[in-house]
């Protein structure tokens, strides 16, 4: 593989991709929910360790601390009740720390949901679960919780990174709700509530550390999922 032929070959895939993101509509929250007592926002990771300090944290993740915000407010305010804030809570020795630093360690600061939804008048009513890997679902009492829920078929998800936990968690609940034959399930996801870190090439190099280019994962990982069935959406609210 040369690298001049890939950017040249896919330049036109890139530009159709570019096109599609800006394109892109926000999306009235009500016609997104429909009936609120079948509604729920998941997110995944809006903790301290991403958004605020620690090796993983960048301002580039905690930019959507805000968004979230304002989504988890304006969603109570039309009659969810159902919240579920899933977070990484290693274990001291995880051995997904051979892949990433060491990071949310049970007990910790960063483990901690981030002040602003813990500060809602309602964070009483999140459902918080704890989990030892970018998996949503593999050890988490998710999908005991999905089971116990029936009735729930519009899935609002948020958090980070886009390319990690978020797409993990999104294709979750859309591939359950295909090998469930569950037709009238809806997997929603705004972008303005999703992020992924950024490490440029020259930064890696010098650190030791995996290159990771944010802008382009964070475009290629929600074409994933749009493409996957998944709603991809600019925003949520009026």
């Amino acid at each position: 593989m040369r690298v001049d032929e890939l950017i040249s070959k896919s330049r036109p895939f890139l530009e159709w991709a570019v096109e599609w993101y800006n394109d892109l509509e926000r999306v009235p929250l009500d016609s997104v929910i429909g009936d609120p007592e079948r509604a729920a926002v998941l997110s995944v990771d809006v903790t301290g360790g991403f958004c605020r300090q620690g090796p993983l944290a960048s301002e580039r993740v905690g930019s959507i601390v805000r968004p979230i915000v304002k989504l988890f407010e304006a969603a109570f305010e039309r009659g969810i009740r159902r919240f579920v804030l899933l977070e990484d809570h290693h274990s001291s020795d995880a051995v997904e720390f051979a892949s990433f630093p060491p990071h949310c360690v049970a007990g910790t600061a960063e483990a901690q949901t981030v002040p602003e939804l813990v500060e809602l008048p309602f964070s009483d009513q999140f459902v918080i679960m704890e989990k030892n890997s970018i998996s949503s679902f593999i050890g988490t009492g998710l999908g005991a919780w999905l089971e116990a829920c029936p009735d729930v078929n519009t899935f609002i998800v948020v958090g980070d990174c886009t390319d990690f936990c978020t797409h993990q968690l999104a294709m979750y609940l859309r591939l359950r709700a295909n090998a469930l034959q569950s037709a009238n399930v809806r997997v929603v996801l705004p972008v303005d509530c999703v992020q992924t870190y950024d490490v440029p090439v020259a930064v890696a190099r010098e650190i030791g550390a995996v290159p990771h280019d944010g802008d382009l994962l964070h475009l290629i990982f929600l074409y994933s999922m749009m493409l996957n069935g998944v709603q991809v959406v600019a925003g949520i609210g009026d």
